[in-house]
């Protein structure tokens, strides 16, 4: 695939014959890194990081010189977005994410415009600048929030444990609350597809609450509008396919469902037997998952019984990439993330027919 000297994380997406599962890890470029902790010292703030594209390229390339991994993803935050939207992205030490102006009334969510993508040039600048450091090492993967995960941070103001605001906008205000999420899908279809012209390889929605609806507001609120953004998204760079990877942490009742919605791959958590996904899914998408992340505090003889647990579930064939269910916890050891990533590669091939 173009000038790739490993495509295997590619190909697995499309569900094309490969010589072992590939791997890589959400969150990789993080915490429990101390060549990541670090780097974010020097730069003073975690936002300041995000919006240094020579920063957020050396975090990114970070878990790489570790291990051997299969892929990259763009180091980034997915409330880029609204914060572009005019909404005061802040973050402080142990609260997390916050908003100075929040959007909680009709008001509000009417003045919001989609962003110019100029306001978020510094992503695509740090696109552009790992693809030609990655010289062909590995795919890179771009990335977002989905409207709904997006939308659930600009009502309740940051994150939060009840979704109480946002849930009683979707009650009381059904149409205002489409109008919200109309104008976040129409920005994260033009937010992934200016990452693509820099050079994506690949794309993933993160759906991360998702998981708090029930069914019937899951089709309507989100998965109608991963849906609408997977529609408008570029999905070939001179004939060469991007993939979409779809994730909605705590999804797995829904997975039939998010199959049909045109992506290439569904992120599965760890709640859920990558079996019974695979058989839900009837081989219509590839899956990417689903170690509970916190196997890796465990010892190293218990993570490669849990990868070849899971690489046993999943089966015979191509179609799965390796990853945790969801990200990796900032207090992991770094080594025992090593044993993972080596353990894949070791086992895998057994379940691969290919040997090129």
């Amino acid at each position: 695939m173009t000038d790739l000297k490993n495509d295997i994380f590619l190909r697995a997406l499309l569900r094309q014959p490969v010589p072992y599962t590939p791997v890589w890890m959400m969150r990789q470029a993080g915490r429990y890194l101390p060549e990541y902790r670090a780097t974010r010292q020097r730069a003073g703030s975690f936002l300041n990081l995000c919006r240094t594209p020579e920063l957020a390229c050396e975090v990114t390339l970070q878990p790489l010189e570790r291990f051997p991994l299969d892929a990259a993803i763009l180091f980034s935050d997915i409330l880029t977005v609204p914060d572009a939207m005019g909404l005061g992205l802040y973050f402080t030490e142990g609260e997390g994410p916050a908003f100075e102006r929040p959007v909680r009334t009709e008001r509000a969510i009417r003045a919001l415009a989609v962003p110019d993508m100029a306001d978020l040039g510094y992503v695509m600048d740090a696109v552009a600048l790992i693809r030609r450091e990655l010289a062909g090492r590995v795919p890179l993967i771009g990335f977002s929030g989905s409207p709904w995960t997006l939308a659930t941070y600009m009502v309740e103001g940051g994150s939060a444990k009840q979704f109480a605001r946002i849930k009683t906008l979707l009650f009381d205000r059904p149409a205002l609350l489409h109008q919200l999420l109309d104008k976040l899908a129409k920005a994260v279809t033009a937010y992934l597809n200016a990452q693509v012209e820099s050079g994506a390889q690949a794309l993933m929605l993160f759906d991360t609450w998702g998981g708090v609806l029930r069914p019937q507001d899951y089709e309507q609120f989100s998965l109608a509008y991963m849906r609408q953004v997977i529609a408008g998204l570029i999905r070939g760079v001179q004939g060469i396919r991007v993939p979409v990877i779809l994730f909605t942490k705590g999804g797995g009742q829904w997975l039939s469902r998010m199959a049909t919605t045109g992506c290439d791959a569904l992120g599965v958590d760890w709640t859920m037997d990558l079996g019974d996904a695979r058989a839900q899914t009837k081989g219509r998408v590839a899956l990417q998952g689903n170690l509970d992340p916190c196997v890796l505090y465990a010892s190293p003889e218990r993570i490669r019984a849990e990868v070849a647990a899971v690489l046993e579930s999943y089966g015979t064939g191509s179609g799965h990439v390796f990853n945790l269910g969801h990200g990796i916890h900032p207090d992991t050891p770094p080594d025992h993330a090593a044993v993972l990533v080596e353990a894949v590669h070791e086992l895998s091939p057994a379940y691969h027919e290919c040997s090129a």
